[in-house]
């Protein structure tokens, strides 16, 4: 499907919430991401919102007893009327597309002074809630997308011969966990687990090596039955819109257990999320072609390509992940930026993981998330994690205080954040996704 521009991208046009209108508002009007917050007052149900500036837009309160002509429009209202995200994401494109326009129309500095007052009572601070997963997550899927991360890592355990001979054939994923799906600001309990040193016995112990990575979740819309498929040129029509995520890892848990069915409790301990999931409307103006392939590479299967999604599948948008101990902020040290990668160097489109994944059939369901894999570059400064970034603890990095890291340790905040920005185009955000190591549970 191709990207469609039209007035809600227009960069001139500014909001009534003056929040949105300052030049580095991760959610101007141009955006407009939903997620599923609840007061901090006594008996507060989670609601359904779309991020505007420093605040949130109540839909279903705004769109509750209004008179809706539009069909589409009527059925994302009542979906809104939830407490997840799940019933709009299972409506598919058009009803999200027409409560998107109606959203901005309301939204946009232009808009009656009826309109700014009906909806300025459905306004609530975002300092004043706190932000829920956006789905209930029925299934968890992490791929493994990024070449330049795969090629790092497999340097690490196979120096001569990095890249697995399926790599450049298939979009390699695995099925995660997600009852340890947790939203931004959660903390990450250090897990323990089996451990082996060369050939000695092995141990069960707080892991010495956690990490982070640095991620893009995507969440699918409308599904397909079993037994279906999802031909490459639909498959967007079947992503809701995209988050961070931040998949922890316990690399020496994860090194011990990993052969011969790959990653377990290394792994499945915590993943945390950003609440807000930008929609793939908000998106169009920074889609970008995906990544040419280097001379000798194989072309993609015929079930994997598509010319669109060669021209428009990738798209740009800056992750950068900062990490702050407990030593920096007890002295007020700003957080180091650690990596800044790029979502358009990935190997794998988003479409093609869709299509891969459904492609024997497997029914994939509204609300159910999908993440790229670790995002680096072929640059040091942008790769997405310790593993890589200290090869392995090889190389520690230090930070402004003198202390140094092989890996996270108790105490350590690591915040993702992500955005996208280009010529001609109000820049718009992803929000940010934290989270802060707590010692290990006492055996």
């Amino acid at each position: 499907m191709k990207p469609v521009l039209d007035e809600t991208h227009d960069s001139k046009m500014q909001s009534w919430v003056e929040s949105a209108n300052l030049a580095d508002a991760d959610f101007p009007v141009q955006n407009l991401p939903f997620g599923v917050f609840r007061r901090r007052v006594a008996g507060a149900q989670p609601r359904v919102g779309a991020a505007i500036g420093d605040r949130i837009l109540d839909i279903a309160g705004l769109l509750c007893g209004c008179y809706l002509s539009d069909e589409k429009l009527r059925s994302a209202a009542n979906a809104c009327a939830s407490d997840s995200l799940n019933p709009l994401m299972a409506l598919g494109t058009a009803p999200r597309r027409a409560l998107r326009r109606r959203l901005h129309t309301t939204l946009r500095g232009d808009a009656p002074a009826s309109v700014r007052q009906a909806a300025s009572s459905h306004l609530v601070a975002q300092a004043e809630v706190d932000m829920l997963l956006p789905a209930v997550i029925g299934d968890y899927t992490d791929f493994y997308a990024s070449i330049f991360h795969a090629t790092n890592v497999g340097k690490l355990f196979r120096p001569d011969n990095p890249l697995l001979p399926n790599y450049k054939y298939i979009p390699i994923g695995y099925h995660g966990r997600a009852s340890s799906l947790v939203p931004t600001g959660t903390p990450v309990r250090r897990p323990s687990g089996q451990t082996r040193d060369g050939e000695t016995e092995p141990r069960f112990e707080p892991t010495q090596a956690l990490d982070y990575e640095l991620e893009l979740g995507f969440f699918v819309s409308a599904g397909n039955k079993l037994g279906e498929t999802i031909p490459i040129g639909e498959a967007e029509e079947h992503i809701f819109g995209i988050c961070l995520v931040n998949d922890w890892s316990a690399r020496d848990i994860q090194a011990w257990e990993y052969q011969p069915l790959g990653p377990f409790l290394g792994k499945s301990f915590a993943t945390s999320l950003s609440p807000w999931v930008v929609t793939m409307e908000a998106l169009a103006p920074f889609r970008t072609g995906a990544l040419e392939r280097a001379q000798g590479d194989p072309a993609p299967l015929p079930y994997l390509y598509s010319q669109s999604d060669r021209e428009q599948g990738g798209l740009d948008l800056w992750l950068e992940v900062s990490l702050v101990s407990a030593r920096m902020r007890e002295g007020g040290v700003a957080p180091v930026v650690l990596g800044r990668s790029n979502f358009r160097d990935m190997y794998w489109t988003m479409a093609q993981m869709v299509t891969h994944h459904a492609s024997n059939g497997c029914n994939l369901r509204a609300g159910d998330l999908l993440a790229s894999g670790t995002v680096s570059g072929e640059d040091q400064s942008a790769r997405g994690c310790l593993l890589e970034l200290t090869a392995r603890g090889r190389d520690p990095i230090k930070l402004p205080t003198g202390e140094q890291r092989k890996f996270l340790e108790d105490g350590d905040e690591v915040t993702l954040r992500g955005f996208c920005e280009r010529d001609g185009f109000r820049r718009i955000g992803l929000g940010s996704c934290g989270g802060t190591i707590l010692p290990a549970s006492a055996a």
